[in-house]
């Protein structure tokens, strides 16, 4: 199996070929600079970027430089959009509105938990072509959980499908939402009123993690303040696969291209994203 797209390959044949080889390229980022950093990182590893909760690590920088040579690799001709990269030149995220296929990747989302030796982090990868989430892969190292997705295809982790179904009625709808460390005072008046009757909100850690949980139906919503794709693109598509869906303030779905009406919300159920979205918009 393997190697590159052919020239008058479709993005989908090259998945039904070269998906394994996406899913053996994450793991191979992940044994090389990742894990082997994980409970071991030394000072020297660890900086700051916009303020002393925005953390980057040589494993977020290694694990992103390796994943962008070795997808980039598989899909001659894509581009790889990462979470270091546009940090270093916000220009590289322009690419998301080009035709070319994409990879978002994002080396280590919960580089907080990472670096405090929690292993609630994972490495998310997905593949975008003309702002559509086709394809994601979730990898939640040292827990050792694989999920991906493919449009119109299912979710799965570990080989086993995902269904989020409904919630189970009566009971509070749990919703993970951004974190006070990470949002404006703006940006926490538009989460409040999901703090009501009815909703038992909680603040969130790695998004990707978060995603998978709503996908897996353990968790009821999402509920998120910010739009960088590289957080939110794999675990759209996972929560979509499993049956779920998600919302802008608009009713109209998330688009990894940016622009969207924030917050929005994604759900295991489409009621379930309705309420929620329908909570976000008293703060309007």
């Amino acid at each position: 199996m393997g190697g590159m797209i052919e020239e008058t390959e479709t993005i989908d044949e090259f998945l039904a070929r070269c998906s394994a080889d996406v899913e053996e390229a994450v793991r191979k980022a992940a044994a090389a600079e990742i894990l082997p950093r994980f409970r071991r990182l030394a000072a020297h590893e660890v900086d700051q970027k916009s303020g002393p909760h925005d953390l980057v690590t040589d494993a977020d920088r290694l694990a992103e430089l390796r994943l962008t040579e070795d997808l980039g690799a598989l899909l001659p001709g894509s581009v790889v959009v990462g979470e270091e990269a546009v940090h270093a030149d916000p220009a590289v995220y322009r690419a998301l509105q080009d035709d070319v296929p994409v990879w978002i990747v994002d080396p280590v989302d919960g580089t907080r938990q990472f670096v405090h030796g929690d292993d609630g982090f994972c490495t998310l990868v997905a593949l975008v072509q003309r702002g559509v989430v086709i394809a994601s892969w979730t990898y939640a190292a040292a827990r050792d959980q694989f999920a991906t997705a493919v449009r119109g295809q299912g979710a799965f982790l570990d080989g086993e499908r995902l269904f989020a179904g409904p919630p189970a009625p009566g009971r509070d709808l749990v919703v993970a939402t951004s974190h006070p460390d990470y949002t404006t005072d703006e940006q926490k008046r538009a989460l409040r009123p999901l703090w009501t009757d009815g909703l038992a909100p909680r603040v969130c850690g790695s998004a990707g993690l978060e995603y998978l949980a709503v996908a897996r139906g353990e968790l009821d919503a999402v509920a998120f303040s910010w739009e960088a794709a590289w957080d939110h693109a794999a675990g759209l598509l996972l929560v979509e696969e499993a049956g779920g869906t998600h919302l802008t303030l608009t009713g109209e779905p998330f688009r990894v291209t940016g622009g969207n009406a924030l917050p929005f919300t994604a759900a295991r159920d489409a009621a379930t994203a309705r309420r929620v979205a329908d909570l976000l918009r008293t703060a309007s």
